[in-house]
C-alpha cells in the first residue's frame, strides 16, 4: 500500500487498489489477486495485474471515439491514472452468446434473465438473435444481484435518459470489441461495462474487454464444435470458475476453496498471458518493478498531470 502526495482516500477492491488524488483523480493499481464468485482466492497469479492493466489501457484507447472514458495514462505496467467519476451502481453485462451465468439460468428452465428474453431451442454458446443486456447491481460487499431495467429505473439507479445512453454506449462498445476480436480470430461472447458521471457527462469506467470482465471464444472451428455439441475453446476466467465448480466451490457459505497448486497457478498465469497476446497481437513482455520504482513513476506522472 502506497501513500501518494495529495492522496485523499484509499479503497481495496477484489483485484485493484484505488487511490484518490485530490478530488478529481484516481490511481488504480491492478494486483495479481484473482477472484471468482465474488471471493478472493488464496494465491496470487504472476503477471495477472500487468495483463489486466495493459489490456484495459489498450481497449480504452481503441474505444475512446465511442464514448468518453476515465483513463489518462499508465505510468507502470500495473498502474493507471485517470479521472474520478461518480459511479452508477450497475454492472452492464452484454451477452452475444448463451454461456456462463446465462447458460446456467437457461439449463434451470429460465428464459428471462434481468428482463431480457432468451429464446427456446438454444444450445450452450449459441448466438442470441441480437446481443442482450443483463444488468446487475454492483454490491460493495458480497454477491452482485441480477436486476431488470424496469427495476433499476424504479430504484433510481439511473434515470431513463441515463439508461438509454448507457445502453447505447454498451452496445456500441460490444460491437467494437467484437470487431477487434474478429480481426484476431476471436468472438467476444459476453462482457461487462461500468459507467459513471463526470461533469454531468456519462463516462466509461474501470477495465474493459479483459479476461476478468469478458469471455472470448476462438472463431476457428466454432461452428464445427457447435454442430458436434462440443465445448467451445475459450479465453476467459471461466476456466477458473469451472475448476472451482468441479471442486464444489461456488462462493456459498460453508464451502471450502480447493487447494491451488503451484502448477495450477502457473497454468492460470499462462492463460492470462495467452489472452493478452491473442487479443492484442502484441508480445507480452513481463516487467517486475519494485515498490520504489512504481511509486516514483506514478508520482512523476501525477506531477505532469497536475502541470497540465
Amino acid at each position: 500500500m502506497f501513500s501518494f502526495p495529495q492522496q485523499t482516500g484509499f479503497y481495496q477492491g477484489k483485484v485493484r487498489d484505488v487511490y484518490s488524488i485530490n478530488s478529481d483523480m484516481l490511481v488504480m493499481i491492478a494486483s495479481d489477486r484473482i477472484s471468482a464468485f465474488d471471493v478472493i482466492l488464496p494465491k496470487t497469479i504472476p503477471y495477472k495485474g500487468q495483463v489486466l492493466n495493459q489490456l484495459a489501457a489498450y481497449m480504452l484507447e481503441q474505444t475512446k471515439d465511442i464514448c468518453p472514458n476515465w483513463w489518462r495514462s499508465s505510468p507502470t505496467p500495473t498502474a493507471s491514472i485517470g479521472y474520478r467519476c461518480e459511479p452508477f451502481k450497475i454492472e452492464v453485462v452484454v451477452r452475444g452468446n448463451l454461456c456462463g451465468h446465462a447458460w446456467r439460468t437457461y439449463t434451470e428452465g429460465g428464459r428471462i434473465l434481468c428482463g431480457a428474453l432468451m429464446p427456446d431451442g438454444l444450445k450452450e454458446a449459441d448466438f442470441f438473435p441480437q446481443p442482450i443486456i443483463t444488468p446487475s447491481t454492483k454490491a460493495a460487499e458480497g454477491h452482485d444481484e441480477d436486476i431488470s431495467v424496469a427495476e433499476l429505473l424504479r430504484e433510481g439507479l439511473a434515470t431513463e435518459d441515463e439508461w438509454n445512453q448507457i445502453e447505447n454506449y454498451a452496445l456500441q462498445l460490444f460491437a467494437r470489441g467484437n470487431s477487434l476480436a474478429g480481426k484476431r480470430g476471436l468472438i467476444l461472447a459476453d462482457t461487462k461495462y461500468e459507467f459513471g458521471k463526470r461533469g454531468g457527462e456519462i463516462v466509461l469506467m474501470d477495465e474493459i474487454h479483459t479476461p476478468d470482465s469478458s469471455r472470448y471464444f476462438y472463431a476457428e472451428g466454432f461452428e464445427v464444435r457447435q454442430a458436434a455439441g462440443e465445448k467451445q475453446k475459450q479465453l476467459s476466467k471461466e476456466f477458473v470458475r469451472e475448476w472451482l465448480i468441479q471442486n464444489e466451490f461456488m462462493g456459498k457459505e460453508g464451502q471450502i476453496i480447493p487447494e491451488m497448486t503451484d502448477e495450477w497457478v502457473g497454468t492460470i498465469s499462462q492463460r492470462y498471458i495467452e489472452l493478452y497476446e491473442q487479443v492484442t497481437g502484441l508480445t507480452f513482455e513481463s516487467q517486475n518493478l519494485n515498490d520504489d520504482e512504481t511509486y516514483d513513476r506514478i508520482v512523476n506522472e501525477l506531477d505532469k498531470t497536475a502541470a497540465g
